[in-house]
């Protein structure tokens, strides 16, 4: 039986990552430009949340929020799932589907390398049936 992988084969590595102090319409108009769904909020180089497509939507639909003035640090989560870059597969996956949550974080030495979301999740089964189940 092969070892489970780490997390760092499947992950995306380097991920876009905004400013806290950045505006909702700047990470709108971010996430919409580079065609991702969940974006890392960092401040001085610090990993400080995580802002998801659903909840810059949720919030740009509140009466009163104003995307330009409003900032990404008022509504990006504060506590995101955060892993290791050597965190097993297996954990990770479990952790993402029991929580119902999209993505995770990738520290190394409290530096973030990569994020790992549900679609790196599917790619990493496509890949995994390919070569670890064909008869």
């Amino acid at each position: 039986m092969k070892p489970i992988p780490l997390i760092q084969k499947y992950m995306t590595p380097a991920p876009h990552s905004i400013g806290a102090d950045q505006s909702l319409a700047t990470a709108r108009d971010f996430m919409k430009l580079h065609g991702i769904r969940h974006l890392p909020v960092l401040e001085a180089g610090k990993l400080r949340g995580i802002l998801s497509d659903r909840d810059l939507k949720m919030a740009l639909g509140f009466q009163g929020v104003n995307p330009i003035i409003t900032r990404v640090e008022e509504i990006a989560l504060e506590d995101p799932y955060v892993v290791s870059v050597t965190a097993k597969l297996d954990e990770v996956v479990a952790t993402l589907a029991d929580k119902r949550i999209g993505s995770a974080l990738v520290m190394d030495h409290d530096h973030l390398v990569g994020i790992f979301t549900a679609t790196d999740a599917l790619k990493a089964l496509a890949e995994l049936l390919r070569t670890r189940l064909q008869g």
